[in-house]
């Protein structure tokens, strides 16, 4: 069966390989995704800033002759010394005359200017410094309305009495209103509402109709003034190791996502309702040097712990992090917290050194007190939190430093530093070591690191890039790591390690394809026979994907993927998995309509053999389910331009379960075998 499937969806690559030239299909941000999707189990996130970033970039393309170091690390696409390198070429040399003059720079392959070849463009022409007043009157305005639902109805939706309590309040319906205003990448600023499934609208709970509300006012480039935020906004500093807020890779095909890169302030206007400051920031510069200040107030939701004297919680045993406010209990829970940050950063900047001083303190309401368990021993706890870091980097010749050292005020301390290095015009290196301390917790970090947040962990991490032919690129890293204390589900330290190597062939700018293989190590808690200390057996998975990508002509385009996982196959619990999918695209050009259809086949053993794939959606939207017993997905989806101002979206997605009667657990459980989501949306322009 499945040597027929694989047969079935490569069919159309064999076939069709030699269409003609047309811009090919990118993966690599894709993959990405996946893999922060794996490390964070967020299959469906809210925060869609990337996206709107992108997109705004596809819209006004970064124009290199003007562009600084600041716009090419917005586009997280590029390595630091391929930024230096294009640096020091336009100094050298002076202006670009055409695009592809960028393959004459050392690390400028061939595919890194495919990848980024939408967001950038060549200008002769300096962009006029605008009056405030023109930044107010000549951009441009957008409202958005999505509305989307899961059609069966789960259990939440129907209580077996009236005397339950725990059940969705609300309609299945996910709302989302956004108005905005753009103009360039000088000044935006606009509101975001949103309701989730199961939460009430304008009755009950939620009188004043949205769950969720958002505003943002955001200004660059006003004199020295280089931002201002106004409203909610995120702060992401050094790398990551006390604040970072924006979107962070973790290991993957991309070798420069062992670098964070962003500017210190940016807007907010996604719906996500935790990972986000409200208040003010502000940076300024004058000549090498640049300051920035924030301030932040909220309320935030958590589990509040109640004493029989007190009318609301003593203490609160854990952060909430869902945004979910559905039945009675995720209702109590909203809002009891109230978080007070304050914050800065000074960074210096020598030609190719960077040296940066950053620093963040939180203040809650109510104690943080975690439960008493052996691996909490060194968790967050109490009213009162800082951290501070010193990060820098430096390029020299081929070669480009970075890091940060961080401590806590109670003087837990660690450590990331990692090295670039263009060993030939084939062939780049990475090195990246981290020593965070059992004792470093700290909110709202992510570094570079196995675990989703940094703390309990030092490794190490190799990673190449090699192209040994023009239309060859081989990207493979391995990465050892050890946990000094205990952890979820896991009641020893441990030791794992990750080994990845993935080959992709460009032929022609209408054909890309890429084989890759991973496999890994990790420690888990197994205990049959209920002895009294748990063993921790290192349990193995190993992976392998093929997907090839290509034009048929140049209304179509076509994707094939084959994945199989083995899980712990010579250990107590193997499992194996299998995913296929095949996907249409069709952009037919100087048409107003395109539309995407996937078709999608997947089988694995159990939980720990689950599967994950990237699915297109409207656009500002991206989901990556993950998927495993057995069954089949489809999904459809439309794109209609009504005219200039106005355009419609439209999607419908199904999974059938073999042999299932029942989907899902607790409130989220559905009878039936199958699952069908409608998304529908619409933009207006003016």
């Amino acid at each position: 069966m499945r040597a027929v499937l694989m047969l079935l969806f490569f069919l159309p690559g064999m076939l069709y390989c030699n269409a003609q030239a047309v811009p090919p299909v990118t993966t690599t941000t894709e993959q990405q995704l996946e893999n922060n999707t794996e490390n964070t189990g967020d299959n469906e996130t809210e925060d869609d800033g990337y996206l709107q970033l992108m997109e705004r970039f596809a819209g006004h393309p970064v124009n290199l002759n003007e562009a600084g170091e600041a716009e090419l690390n917005s586009l997280q696409m590029l390595t630091p010394l391929q930024v230096q390198h294009f640096f020091q070429y336009r100094a050298r040399f002076g202006k670009l005359a055409d695009i592809y003059e960028l393959q004459a720079i050392p690390g400028w392959d061939p595919a890194t200017l495919q990848k980024i070849r939408p967001y950038i463009s060549v200008s002769d022409r300096k962009e006029t410094l605008q009056t405030l007043r023109k930044r107010f009157v000549n951009g441009e305005y957008r409202v958005l309305l999505r509305v989307s639902q899961v059609l069966e109805k789960a259990a939440g939706y129907r209580p077996d009495s009236a005397s339950v309590v725990n059940y969705y309040r609300g309609s299945p319906q996910r709302i989302l209103l956004r108005f905005g205003y753009t103009f360039r990448n000088s000044l935006q600023y606009g509101i975001i509402a949103e309701k989730d499934p199961g939460e009430q609208f304008f009755r009950g709970g939620q009188k004043k109709g949205f769950d969720f509300y958002s505003a943002h006012f955001f200004a660059r480039n006003i004199g020295r003034v280089r931002a201002l935020a106004l409203g909610d906004f995120t702060v992401s500093m050094g790398q990551g190791l006390i604040q970072w807020q924006g979107l962070a890779f973790k290991k993957g095909p991309d070798l420069a996502a062992i670098k964070r890169q962003s500017p210190v302030l940016r807007p907010y206007h996604s719906a996500g309702e935790i990972n986000f400051h409200r208040g003010a920031g502000i940076t300024l510069a004058l000549k090498n040097w640049e300051a920035t200040l924030f301030a932040s107030y909220k309320k935030t939701d958590a589990n509040g712990v109640k004493d029989s004297t007190s009318a609301e919680g003593s203490y609160v045993s854990s952060l909430q992090t869902s945004g979910y406010h559905r039945t009675a209990y995720e209702l109590d829970d909203k809002g009891i917290q109230h978080q007070l940050v304050f914050g800065g950063n000074i960074s210096w900047r020598y030609k190719a050194l960077h040296i940066g001083i950053n620093g963040i303190g939180y203040r809650f309401k109510l104690p943080l007190e975690k439960a008493s368990e052996p691996y909490n021993l060194y968790a967050l706890n109490g009213r009162s939190f800082s951290a501070f870091s010193a990060d820098f980097g430096y390029t020299w010749k081929n070669m480009h430093c970075f890091g940060e050292f961080a401590v806590t005020s109670h003087l837990h301390k660690a450590l990331v530093a990692g090295i670039f290095l263009s060993v030939s015009a084939f062939a780049d290196l990475g090195l990246l070591y981290r020593n965070i301390s059992k004792s470093y917790q700290f909110l709202n970090a992510a570094a570079f690191t196995e675990n989703a947040q940094p703390g309990n962990e030092q490794g190490l991490y190799a990673g190449m890039q090699l192209r040994p032919l023009n239309n060859w690129r081989i990207d493979a890293y391995a990465d050892l790591f050890r946990f000094p204390w205990l952890k979820y589900r896991l009641d020893a330290p441990s030791v794992g390690s990750e080994f990845f190597v993935q080959a992709n062939y460009i032929p022609n700018k209408q054909f890309e394809f890429y084989t890759r293989y991973r496999a890994g190590a990790k420690a888990l808690n197994q205990n049959p026979d209920q002895l009294t200390l748990s063993p921790q057996p290192l349990q193995n998975l190993q992976d392998w994907r093929t997907q090839a990508g290509f034009k048929l002509n140049a209304a179509f385009t076509v994707r094939n993927r084959v994945e199989l996982l083995w899980f712990d196959k010579r250990g107590n619990t193997p499992e194996n998995g299998f995913l296929a999918l095949f996907d249409l695209l069709y952009k037919p050009p100087l048409k107003p309509f395109s539309g995407t259809v996937r078709l999608q086949y997947f089988e694995t053993e159990g939980y720990n053999s689950r599967l994950y794939a990237y699915e297109n959606d409207v656009l500002y939207s991206f989901s990556i389910p993950f998927f495993y017993d057995k069954g089949l997905r489809y999904y459809i989806n439309f794109n209609y331009d009504i005219n200039k101002k106005l355009t419609f979206w439209a999607r419908w997605a199904q999974t059938f379960f073999f042999g299932k009667t029942l989907i899902g657990s607790g409130l989220d459980e559905i009878k039936g075998n199958k699952k069908t989501e409608a998304r529908l949306q619409v933009m207006y322009k003016f």
